[in-house]
C-alpha cells in the first residue's frame, strides 16, 4: 500500500496522539484479537486489518519510531511497516504482547502448570510534557527546570502494598511466576496471569497509605536542555525519568515543544521572514534602514526604485539547524505604506510630481467616458 493511501496509525488503533504506551499496547491487543487470521478463517479483509494495526503498533510501541512518525508521517517510516522480521520474540516490540493475545484467541484463563518466571517485570510508563517556548530560546536553545509527577516507593509499607504487619501472599493460580502458560496445537504460549495482574503475589490486606499500590505520588524538579533549532511539533526525550517500572526499568519522559508566535518574526523552515515598511520617499530615493534580526540590529541599503513585495536576503540571520549544520537565512520583505491624511499642500505637490509625469491624476474626471468609448468600439 503507497504511503498516501495509508491510514494515520493513531486512527488505526483508535486511540488520540497523546496516548501512553499502555493505552496504544491495548489498543492493539484489542484490534489483534479481534481481528486475527486464526479467528476469522478465510477473511482477507480481517487479515489486512490485523497486518494494518500490528503496522501500526511496531511504529508507535517504539519511542524513537513514533517521534519520527509523529515529525514526518509515513513518510519518516520508510524501510519499517507490516510484520517485523523477527517473528513474536527476538527483538522486536510483540515478545509479550501476542502471548496475551493469543492467549484471548484460544480462550486460556485458566491456570498453567508452572511457567516462567517474571524476569523482566514491568516498565513504568511513558510521560509526555508540553513546554511552550519563545521564539528567541527555539533560536538560541534554553535550559528550563520543570514540575513532573511521579510515583514514589510507599515508605509505609516500603513498596510491597501490603499494610504494616502483613505480607503479600504468593499467587496460588500462577504460583508466584506471574504468567500462565498453556499448549495450543504446536504453539506454548504464556499469558500474563489475570488472578495477580502478572505481579506473583497477592495482597488480602492492602496499606492504607498507598492502597496495595506499593508507590505514592509525588513531584521532581528536573532541569531540561532545549537544543536551539527546535520548532513546535518536536520532542525530546528524558531517558529513565517517565513512570516507576515494576521490577522493570522506568518509563521515559518526552517533552512536546510549542513555540510561541513571535510579533516581528516568522519561520519558513530554518529561513526567517521579517516585513519591513517603508514609505514610498524611501522607495522612490533609496535609503538606509536598521533592519531587526534574531542578533540584533543591522543596516541595510534600500537601493531607489524599490518596489513594495522585494526580497532581500541577509545570509546566516535564520534559525539554527537543528542537526548543527548552519544556519538559515533572513528573509527581508519589503512594504511599501501608502500615505493618508494628506494636506491641501501635499496633494497640490503630487498631483504637480504626477502632471510632470504624464500620468493623469483624475481619470474619471477626464478620461473615463473617452476609455469607456474606446471599449465598446
Amino acid at each position: 500500500m503507497a504511503n498516501g493511501d495509508k491510514r494515520d496509525y493513531y486512527e488505526v488503533l483508535g486511540v488520540h496522539r497523546n496516548a501512553s504506551e499502555t493505552e496504544i499496547k491495548k489498543a492493539f491487543r484489542k484490534v489483534a484479537v479481534q481481528h486475527h487470521p486464526d479467528k476469522n478463517p478465510g477473511d482477507t479483509a480481517a487479515e489486512d486489518r490485523f497486518k494494518e494495526a500490528t503496522e501500526a503498533y511496531e511504529a508507535l510501541s517504539d519511542p524513537q519510531k513514533r517521534a519520527q512518525y509523529d515529525q514526518f508521517g509515513h513518510a519518516g517510516m520508510s524501510g519499517s511497516g507490516g510484520f517485523s522480521s523477527g517473528g513474536f520474540g527476538g527483538g522486536t516490540p510483540f515478545g509479550d504482547i501476542f502471548g496475551d493475545i493469543f492467549g484471548d484467541i484460544f480462550g486460556a484463563g485458566a491456570s498453567g502448570g508452572g511457567g516462567r518466571g517474571r524476569s523482566q517485570g514491568r516498565r513504568g510508563d511513558d510521560l509526555l510534557y508540553n513546554m511552550e517556548i519563545s521564539f528567541e530560546e527555539a533560536a538560541f536553545g534554553v535550559e528550563n527546570k520543570i514540575e513532573i509527577p511521579f510515583a514514589k516507593r510507599c515508605s509505609s509499607c516500603n513498596g510491597s502494598g501490603a499494610k504494616a504487619g502483613s505480607d503479600p501472599k504468593t499467587c496460588p493460580t500462577c504460583r508466584g511466576a506471574g504468567q500462565v502458560r498453556f499448549q495450543q496445537g504446536f504453539f506454548s504460549v504464556s499469558k500474563t496471569c489475570g488472578s495477580c495482574n502478572g505481579e506473583g503475589k497477592i495482597i488480602d490486606d492492602p496499606c492504607p497509605d498507598c492502597r496495595g499500590k506499593g508507590t505514592t505520588r509525588d513531584t521532581k524538579t528536573l532541569s531540561v536542555k532545549i537544543p536551539a533549532g527546535v520548532e513546535t511539533g518536536s520532542r525530546l526525550k528524558v531517558t529513565g525519568e517517565g513512570g516507576q517500572g515494576k521490577g522493570g526499568p522506568n518509563g521515559d519522559l518526552y517533552v512536546a515543544i510549542n513555540v510561541k508566535d513571535h510579533a516581528i518574526f516568522q519561520r519558513e523552515e530554518n529561513n526567517v521572514i521579517c516585513e519591513i515598511p517603508i514609505s514610498f520617499i524611501q522607495a522612490t530615493l533609496g535609503c538606509e534602514l536598521e533592519v531587526p534580526t534574531l542578533d540584533g540590529k543591522v543596516s541595510m541599503k534600500i537601493p531607489d526604485g524599490t518596489q513594495s513585495g522585494k526580497i532581500y536576503r541577509l545570509k546566516g540571520k535564520g534559525m539554527p539547524s537543528l542537526q548543527g549544520y548552519g544556519r538559515g537565512d533572513q528573509l527581508v520583505v519589503i512594504r511599501i505604506e501608502t500615505p493618508t491624511n494628506l494636506n491641501k499642500k501635499q496633494k497640490e505637490l503630487l498631483e504637480e510630481f504626477a502632471r510632470i509625469s504624464g500620468e493623469d491624476v483624475h481619470p474619471i474626471k477626464k478620461g473615463f467616458l473617452d476609455k469607456v468609448m474606446d471599449f465598446l468600439g
